[in-house]
């Protein structure tokens, strides 16, 4: 629960907000000129822009991973690209990418039917299944992205060629379903719809958007299971839907519908929809002052980052499903971690955060963003991992089951809601960074740059000086036009054991709360806070229940968790030992991987002759060798091989 003394905030605009730094720059450039017009080429080469044109259905040929042409799921691809196009062009205008956005905007606009209905499937494919099939079709998600494409749209140009049309849809669903008599008392087999209303609320104002997001957490997971009711409407034959394990893609724990959301305390079913319902609860919750939901949000954060999530801060254990599973079942060379289910925590930690003050949930994100989520696209931009694995063996013969789980990045996917995810949080990154209210700002995560915060009427600026996450020394001085009495909140990170304060270079003790230093005076310009956090190489250990990493250990300075990949260490990475007395050693090498901190250390490779049998009584013969360790975020940008997180250690 927040402090007594915390008020909400909000996150400050990433359009006030200057990344100027080397560790995000480079990805954020990276992104703006070769990510965001990677995803636009192959929208238009897979006929995703076209499909709004209502031309190009075709039930008996043409399929897209099992389902005709356009499936459902094209709209939320396109609405993804439109987000972050429209970051783009709101820190960075280019005429060429803001006529296509408009084009394709418009082309949107003009899909929209007289009823207000938009959905290009099913209005080409199979326009009589319209709402016939909310539990595995994707009506309501792919309207929640149109959504949030509509608002980032209309903040960046101003102008509301996208915004009215979902209006006007909005309130097309809110006559369709709810509570009411003759109404439709369904919600979405995957979440989306609930955070997009949130969002669309706060800058419109329009409550109306607010409730139906609440409806549409609170009607899930009521008796009887709408999912039920419209499956018996299809004259379906799913009554043992819970048993079969070939369909548990269609059972009510997959969706988060097993029980009423205010009633669950773990996190179940497929990990992108959970994250993106539990954002849904988290802003629905701090939106109507629901005490209830809020609590019910706690309670699904501590399963989650406390028993269910990976050192990297991926979620979701297995491919079947793309789900969680039970408590501390964290298989590391099955992991599916999908990076949409990467970028739903950091937003979900992000809407908890600003409610809340609390440093845990900034913790959590700053793991995400610099590791699980970082690692689902390339250096270069053009290639992506839709599984985030911790350890891999190209040989391995469970790479050969599914097309996502690859040991290798992709340039592209049939279901490619991993790019244009990537692209829209990336383009808009500095929106996690900061938070403001009338009483001051607060800083959530460092790194070189500016941000200009409104502090009531006040305007407040911050310039940060830093090498981070290469570095913990993080230098912030005032740029302000009058003395201006504010608090400013500075995280201390629950990975780090030792910070010190400075003010105007005299050392100031301070305690924490929430795990924020709390400095409140009277501000001049000039004025200069520098925060010195402690980074060395830490050995991390995970619960004894993680069976896949009993006995192992690995290896993290300040935020950044590392791995061993094959390019740098050999073949046989399993059979590497780290002495537990063995010294790390971290050195930057700017030569490699766009410029890192690596770390080496001394260790035993156990190995045997060829001519062993299977099983024996001979235990091995261990040699020396120096290990190198580079950042997870960045593996795989090299020669393909093995990778390995969880290393022996003895």
């Amino acid at each position: 629960m927040a402090s007594p003394d915390f008020h909400p905030m909000s996150a400050v605009p990433f359009t006030r907000v200057v990344i100027n730094d080397q560790f995000w720059l480079p990805r954020q450039e990276t992104n703006r000129k070769i990510t965001i017009p990677y995803v636009q080429s192959m929208s238009e080469k897979t006929g995703r822009f076209d499909s709004f044109k209502l031309t190009h259905a075709n039930p008996e040929g043409g399929w897209v991973f099992g389902m005709p042409n356009p499936p459902i799921y094209w709209d939320s691809d396109v609405a993804k690209w439109i987000e972050a196009a429209s970051y783009s062009l709101a820190t960075h205008f280019d005429a060429d990418l803001a006529g296509k956005v408009e084009e394709i905007v418009e082309l949107i606009a003009a899909s929209q039917q007289d009823d207000s209905y938009l959905n290009v499937h099913f209005t080409t494919v199979d326009p009589d299944g319209r709402w016939t099939n909310l539990r595995d079709l994707h009506e309501l998600y792919c309207a929640g992205h149109l959504i949030e494409a509509a608002v980032a749209h209309f903040e960046a140009t101003g102008n509301r060629t996208l915004l009215d049309p979902m209006i006007s849809y909005i309130d097309y669903i809110a006559s369709t379903f709810g509570p009411e008599p003759g109404k439709r008392r369904g919600y979405p087999g995957h979440e989306e719809i609930e955070l997009a209303l949130v969002r669309i609320w706060k800058t419109t104002g329009e409550r109306r958007f607010l409730d139906l997001a609440s409806y549409f957490i609170d009607e899930r997971g009521k008796l009887p299971h709408y999912f039920d009711i419209e499956s018996d409407e299809r004259n379906e034959d799913d009554k043992n839907v819970e048993e079969w394990p070939h369909t548990i893609g269609l059972r009510h724990d997959v969706k988060q519908a097993h029980l009423p959301v205010r009633e669950q305390t773990t996190a179940e079913g497929h990990s992108v929809r959970a994250m993106y319902l539990y954002d849904g609860m988290a802003g629905v919750a701090a939106g109507t002052g629901d005490e209830g939901l809020m609590a019910a949000c706690r309670t699904l954060w501590d399963n989650v980052t406390n028993r269910r999530m990976y050192i990297t801060g991926g979620v979701g254990s297995t491919s079947e499903g793309e789900r969680f599973t039970v408590d501390h079942d964290l298989p590391s060379d099955t992991a599916y971690a999908e990076t949409c289910a990467s970028i739903g925590l950091v937003n979900w930690a992000t809407r908890m955060l600003q409610a809340e003050g609390d440093s845990h949930y900034a913790d959590v994100a700053e793991r995400v963003l610099y590791n699980g989520f970082l690692s689902g696209v390339s250096l270069a931009g053009d290639t992506f991992f839709y599984a985030n694995l911790l350890e891999v063996d190209p040989q391995a013969p469970y790479f050969r089951r599914r097309e996502r789980i690859k040991p290798f990045r992709q340039g592209w996917f049939d279901t490619a809601c991993c790019p244009p995810n990537v692209i829209r949080t990336l383009a808009a990154l500095g929106r996690y960074f900061y938070s403001e209210n009338s009483t001051g700002v607060a800083v959530h995560l460092y790194v070189s740059g500016e941000v200009t915060a409104h502090v009531g009427d006040k305007v407040v600026t911050l310039k940060q000086e830093t090498r981070y996450p290469w570095d913990g020394d993080v230098a912030i001085t005032m740029e302000l036009d009058q003395p201006t009495e504010f608090d400013l909140r500075l995280r201390i990170p629950g990975w780090c054991n030792d910070a010190k304060l400075e003010i105007n270079d005299s050392p100031v003790e301070h305690q924490t709360d929430k795990g924020y230093v709390l400095l409140h005076r009277v501000w001049k310009s000039g004025d200069m806070v520098v925060l010195r956090l402690a980074m060395p190489v830490e050995r991390i250990y995970s619960d004894r229940r993680v069976s896949s990493s009993t006995g192992k250990v690995a290896l993290q300075r300040g935020p950044i968790v590392y791995c061993l990949e094959e390019v740098d260490n050999s073949t046989g990475l399993n059979a590497l030992v780290l002495p537990r007395d063995a010294e790390l050693h971290s050195n930057f090498e700017e030569s490699q991987l766009g410029g890192v901190a690596t770390i080496s250390v001394s260790a035993q490779k156990i190995g045997r002759d060829t001519g062993e049998p299977l099983y024996s009584t001979n235990p091995g013969k261990p040699t020396t060798t120096t290990i190198k360790a580079v950042p997870y975020a960045v593996w795989g940008n090299r020669e393909q091989g093995e990778m390995l997180v969880w290393i022996n250690e003895a």
